[in-house]
This record gives C-alpha cells, sequence and structure tokens, in this order.
C-alpha cells in the first residue's frame, strides 16, 4: 500500500502549523488575508513569501512552518474568495440562481483582478470552494442531468465568467484597440469575406449591454443537455 506524504496532500489536510518549532504565533488566515491585500494593491507577482512576511513584520523562513510553498499560498488565496459569496436557498429556478452566482463571481474577480487568471490556470478548491460547489449542486438538485455534467457546468460557470472579466479588463488597453484596428483594415482589404460580414452587416437588434447572461446560459444549458 503507497504511503501519501503530507507534502503531497492540498493544504487544508496538512496540519495549521508544522508539527515541530516554536508556538503559532500567526495563522493562514492572517497569512492568506496579507497576500490577498498584497495582490489586490500590487498584482500577483507582488506575492512572495518574503513580501508577505515583512506585511506581517516577521521573516519569511517563519511563514514556511505554516504555508509550504508560493502555490501553497496561491490556492489557500483562491479559496479565501470563495468565502466572499453570499449563497441564498435555492429559488426553483436554476437558470437564474446560477445567473446570481456568476454576477456575485464578475464583483468578487473586479475586487481581485488577479482572481480570474488563477481560476482558468489552476482552479483549487478549499473549505469555502467545496460550500460553494455544494450550493450550485443544490441549484442543479432537481435537474435530471448527470452528476458529472453538473461538475462540469460549475466549471464552465466559473472559468466563462473569469474569461469575462479579463475581457472587459482588457477591452480599453491600447493592445486590444490596435488589434480591433487591425482586424478592420485586414476586412477592408477584401481577401476575408466572412470577416468582413461581421463588420458590415448590421445586427438584427440591438445586442444586450451585458452579454454574460445570455452566453453562460447557452453554454450552462449545452453541458447540462
Amino acid at each position: 500500500m503507497a504511503v501519501v506524504r503530507e507534502q503531497d496532500l492540498v493544504i487544508w489536510l496538512r496540519p495549521e502549523q508544522a508539527r515541530v518549532g516554536r508556538p503559532a504565533e500567526r495563522s493562514r488566515a492572517e497569512i492568506t488575508a496579507a497576500a490577498v491585500e498584497l495582490a489586490d494593491r500590487e498584482g500577483l507577482e507582488a506575492v512572495s513569501m518574503r513580501r508577505v512576511a515583512a506585511a506581517l513584520g516577521t521573516g519569511a523562513a517563519s511563514l514556511y512552518r505554516y504555508v509550504a510553498t508560493r502555490d501553497d499560498l496561491l490556492d489557500l488565496m483562491t479559496d479565501s474568495t470563495a468565502g466572499e459569496y453570499d449563497l441564498p436557498a435555492p429559488s426553483g429556478d436554476w437558470q437564474a440562481d446560477l445567473l446570481r452566482i456568476a454576477e456575485q463571481a464578475r464583483s468578487i474577480m473586479r475586487r481581485h483582478p488577479w482572481l480570474p487568471g488563477l481560476v482558468i490556470t489552476r482552479p483549487t478548491l478549499g473549505p469555502n470552494g467545496a460550500d460553494l460547489l455544494e450550493h450550485v449542486l443544490d441549484v442543479l438538485a432537481d435537474h435530471p442531468a448527470q452528476p458529472a455534467r453538473k461538475l462540469e457546468a460549475f466549471a464552465v460557470l466559473n472559468a466563462l465568467t473569469a474569461m469575462f472579466v479579463q475581457n472587459e479588463a482588457a477591452a480599453g488597453a491600447p493592445a486590444a484597440q490596435r488589434q480591433a484596428a487591425y482586424l478592420r483594415h485586414v476586412a477592408q482589404e477584401g481577401n476575408h469575406p466572412r470577416l468582413a460580414a461581421l463588420f458590415t452587416t448590421p445586427p438584427a437588434a440591438d445586442p444586450p449591454a451585458d452579454r454574460l447572461p445570455a452566453v453562460l446560459i447557452r453554454a450552462l444549458a449545452g453541458v447540462l443537455g
């Protein structure tokens, strides 16, 4: 029988503090809060054990008694944001309930601009994330989709919302404006008729200012069958 090493466990299954050393002076919650505040202020690149330790008025070596690696710290940060959701009882309308979750997700990700990238590239579930997943499964309890499809719907909801937030943040950036200008130039050259049609065909109706709800519902309906 294979032996599972403590360092191979997710951080929430490891002791709060290293088994050896001085009595606890900090908590994971304090360390996580300091890291989140630093990332909110200066970006994720600024988050290092040294910088977080400095914010707490201690040395980096002491943090390793509570958090073994920076990856562990990122997981703690991501899960901490899942504690910001309000999770009321399901209304019976799964689409409306999931859209409310998506709107909360978008607000949380806007408060923490570093979060969408982590949601997409290294999704993780700790205690708060498990509560959120349980809520989504509760919302979908009466839906006939298989449990695996419901898990996929949860992943799609998170990833799509994160991508929308990233696109919103980048839409006004100079690079995005240059890209849009280039696509218009290509469309006008005449070698890409379908691309040109996107710029010349008027929409059937005024598109909604917020496209996330419609796109999300279509995606979730497709996943859930």
